[in-house]
């Protein structure tokens, strides 16, 4: 068993606000977020972040490698591609893309279930917003309903497939939902790296995305004393976050995340 060492409070906030500030978007490259900053309309934004987020598992090298075949593809207009989208029609476009749990169909149909959500709701935002509620501690109940809608939308009248039950997780099933806090940190949060596009939700609803570089640098940190990933322990990591800042305790993530990416010294 690992045993770490045990640092203040003080020391920690420290630490963690210059990692922060060391990190601006001159040097967010390798992270799925440099796409997101290829475009200035909204809905562009918005489509980028869903896409960007849905496939941020695994190498980073290989899901830049997969992200920027998929942004060819729709000829970097996120956005109109997804309005014009026919999945009948169109669908054989991803034949030769597969991400690892993703196969061809399951990408194409992550975009069915894009246009119809655009077609019908307007927006991702709309959609989500369907589901907030501020007296909430958190976003987990949102998240559950909008992930449970947008595998709906996916998957149509077929089963859902293994990728599309991934690529929208549950935390009320226990799931950290990485990639899912990941979307909502970059739609709600604003800064250099982050949007700021959904103002109706605060930063402090937010909840960390943890995968294992977070996990092992918070358990570092003694933010964290669960062993394994799970919803439990990104709540858990959010909370201890938030001594060090109440308002925004998710703009830690990025830093923390990429210190163990790059093995940095903490």
């Amino acid at each position: 068993m690992i045993k770490h060492k045990i640092l203040s409070d003080s020391t920690i906030k420290k630490k963690l606000n210059e990692h922060y500030k060391s990190f601006d978007k001159s040097c967010i490259s390798p992270d799925p977020v440099q796409f997101l900053h290829k475009f200035s309309e909204e809905k562009d934004i918005e489509i980028a972040g869903i896409i960007s987020s849905v496939f941020s598992y695994g190498n980073v090298q290989q899901i830049i490698k997969t992200l920027g075949k998929i942004f060819e593809i729709t000829e970097y207009k996120p956005y109109e591609f997804v309005e014009n989208f026919n999945y009948s029609k169109d669908a054989e476009v991803f034949t030769n893309i597969i991400h690892r749990f993703y196969t061809s169909e399951d990408i194409a149909r992550l975009f069915r279930a894009l246009h119809r959500i655009y077609t019908e709701d307007g927006s991702l935002r709309q959609l989500f917003l369907l589901y907030y509620f501020p007296q909430e501690k958190n976003l987990k109940d949102a998240v559950a309903f909008f992930s449970r809608n947008l595998l709906d939308a996916a998957r149509g009248r077929e089963e859902a497939s293994q990728g599309l039950t991934f690529m929208f997780p549950d935390p009320a099933k226990g799931s950290a939902c990485k990639r899912m806090n990941l979307f909502l940190r970059w739609m709600i949060r604003k800064d250099e790296i982050d949007f700021g596009l959904w103002k109706e939700i605060p930063t402090d609803k937010l909840v960390i995305p943890v995968d294992t570089h977070v996990a092992r640098i918070c358990k570092e940190l003694n933010l964290t004393s669960a062993k394994n990933i799970s919803w439990g322990m990104a709540e858990e990591i959010t909370e201890n976050l938030k001594k060090f800042d109440s308002r925004d305790p998710v703009k830690y993530d990025f830093a923390i995340c990429h210190i163990g990416m790059r093995k940095l010294k903490l």
